[in-house]
């Protein structure tokens, strides 16, 4: 039994199915399946009209996924990597960095059970947390435990 090739279109509700895709990523995934100059940008153009496809969405998405395990830097440089409005971008990770020490304390606290004894703990707590792309400054107050002022990292 042979099952007929799935149309440009098919292939982008596939995958809008599992979770939402900015037009860019969509777009570098399918080309290799345009057979026709102009067809993907059409497909694409009609699903965008019906709202298949849909920035705020996406965003909202990896918001959701990835905010409590990722600092502000990490989160944008995935949101770029999308594709996304550099504008869209920068209002969605400047909502992120009102709530960037508080998250970056969750995810220290999840994966270390003790403030670290000595330089070479310190120093891998917080690579840890500059790899999830937390700020210098958070990550120096949530390793080195300085609550002295909650208030000048926002």
């Amino acid at each position: 039994m042979c099952a007929t090739p799935l149309s440009l279109k098919g292939r982008a509700l596939r995958l809008l199915g599992g979770q939402e895709h900015s037009r860019a990523e969509l777009e570098r995934k399918l080309a290799r399946f345009e057979e026709e100059p102009g067809a993907l940008e059409r497909a694409l153009d009609e699903l965008q009209a019906k709202g298949f496809i849909n920035e705020q969405r996406v965003v909202e998405s990896v918001l959701y996924r990835r905010a409590a395990k990722l600092g502000a830097a990490r989160i944008q440089h995935e949101l770029q990597a999308k594709g996304l409005d550099p504008d869209t971008v920068r209002s969605a990770v400047s909502a992120l960095h009102s709530s960037e020490l508080e998250r970056a304390r969750m995810v220290w606290r999840k994966k270390f059970l003790h403030a670290p004894q000595d330089a070479a703990e310190r120093a891998k707590q917080m690579r840890f947390l500059a790899a999830r792309g937390f700020s210098g400054e958070v990550v120096r107050r949530v390793v080195g435990g300085d609550d002295s002022n909650p208030d000048s990292v926002d």
